[in-house]
């Protein structure tokens, strides 16, 4: 998902990774839909942080090899349960749906 070429400022590079966190979230978020993240809400998404969170310590400290998910995805989800949070608190997330003309990223 990344650019062939490297990013020459750090504005650019931040765009690129809110690319790939907009790419993540569209692709769960037709697996999941809203109900997993309407359902536990705020409180919710701050634990599944927390749990992406230790992880990521995890395996950091111990300099172990994910099994599973790489960090990168690790950090990934991370992002985009902030991003959702933002959503939900300014209450977008429940109140809006996806764009029906975008395409699968």
């Amino acid at each position: 998902m990344a650019k062939t070429k490297s990013p020459k400022y750090l504005d650019e590079a931040f765009e690129e990774v809110c690319a790939e966190l907009l790419a993540t979230f569209l692709k769960k978020h037709k697996d999941y839909g809203k109900g997993n993240i309407l359902s536990i809400k705020e409180l919710g998404m701050s634990f599944r942080i927390s749990e992406k969170g230790e992880r990521l310590k995890n395996l950091l400290m111990t300099k172990g090899e994910p099994e599973n998910e790489t960090l990168n995805d690790t950090w990934t989800d991370i992002a985009v349960y902030a991003v959702i949070g933002l959503l939900y608190r300014r209450g977008w997330f429940e109140k809006l749906e996806l764009n029906p003309n975008i395409k699968d990223k």
